[in-house]
């Protein structure tokens, strides 16, 4: 009778145990989701008002209600159509160029370093890698003052072709430094495929294009995305190099539409051209979302 008694109590105490558990449980659930909302409507509360505010009506930067009272598409027609004050397309076109040249350079430059790090053995590669990760800590802007002078003396800050190689020039060849993440995806990749695809003849260029290229295509992927985004959002370095609208890139025309003798005029332009400039982005991450999803974990899958 007691022990009966006894495991009643057990149980009951149990019981009351979960129950305490499952509700404290469900209190932090919805105070997880309800920070989560705030912080969602905090995300996109300036995007959407940079989206409304690219179609008002009025071009002034001061209004009295938050968003637009009155709608038009005249703030997009403008920005592709008047030229007489800043050339908005042009801009866009170089920016775009020397985007995706600095995504292919940049993932080929990656690719070739990771591949020697992660499959060579040779004297001073851990030495070579410690200080790339040093030098990785240093923002690049300390470099920008350097970097103009000796574009400077190879004659590349004047013309717009010319300004537009320094450019690339600028944003890719440093890409190699950062081989660590692409290095790391490869150190998943057996050794062992290497060692049977060279038994069976293959060289190690044959090796680095036909087994671990299409193999790291997620990560390749991840790069050229981060490629394509470091000259299409840069400013400092574009500000440094870039001397006349004729090179100039979206970064710099957006910049120039605030500036106090434009902004009354160009202010919803303004707005305009940053849904623009986020289209391409936008393109690039629904296309290669997956892909990037899946660089996210190792390259063999049990």
């Amino acid at each position: 009778m007691k022990d009966a008694q006894l495991r009643g109590e057990i149980r009951g105490e149990s019981h009351g145990l979960l129950h305490d558990q499952k509700k404290r449980r469900i209190a932090g659930d919805i105070a997880a989701h309800l920070f989560l909302a705030v912080m969602a409507v905090i995300w996109l509360v300036p995007i959407v008002w940079v989206f409304f505010e690219s179609f008002n009506r009025n071009t002034a930067p001061y209004t009295d209600s938050f968003f637009p009272k009155e709608y038009t598409l005249d703030n997009y027609v403008t920005l592709f159509t008047d030229r007489t004050v800043m050339n908005f397309p042009k801009m866009f076109m170089n920016t775009l160029v020397v985007a995706c040249f600095v995504c292919l350079i940049s993932v080929f430059f990656v690719l070739s370093v990771a591949y020697c790090m992660s499959r060579l053995r040779f004297r001073f590669r851990r030495t070579f890698m410690n200080v790339a990760l040093i030098l990785g800590m240093f923002p690049g802007i300390m470099a920008v003052t350097a970097i103009y002078f000796i574009l400077k003396a190879m004659q590349l800050t004047e013309g717009s072709a010319a300004v537009l190689i320094a450019l690339i020039l600028v944003y890719s060849a440093g890409s190699g430094a950062g081989f660590y993440v692409m290095k790391g995806y490869m150190d998943t990749i057996p050794m062992s495929l290497d060692e049977a695809a060279l038994i069976d003849g293959c060289t190690r260029w044959q090796v680095f294009t036909k087994i671990i290229i299409p193999i790291s295509r997620p990560m390749i992927v991840y790069q050229a995305i981060t490629g394509f985004l470091t000259p299409w959002l840069d400013f400092v370095m574009a500000k440094v190099i870039c001397r006349t609208q004729s090179n100039y890139t979206v970064a710099l025309g957006l910049w120039l539409m605030l500036d106090k003798e434009y902004i009354q005029d160009w202010y919803a332009r303004f707005a305009a051209g940053a849904v623009v400039v986020s289209i391409p982005i936008a393109i690039l991450f629904i296309v290669m979302q997956r892909f990037y999803q899946e660089s996210m974990s190792g390259s063999v899958k049990g």
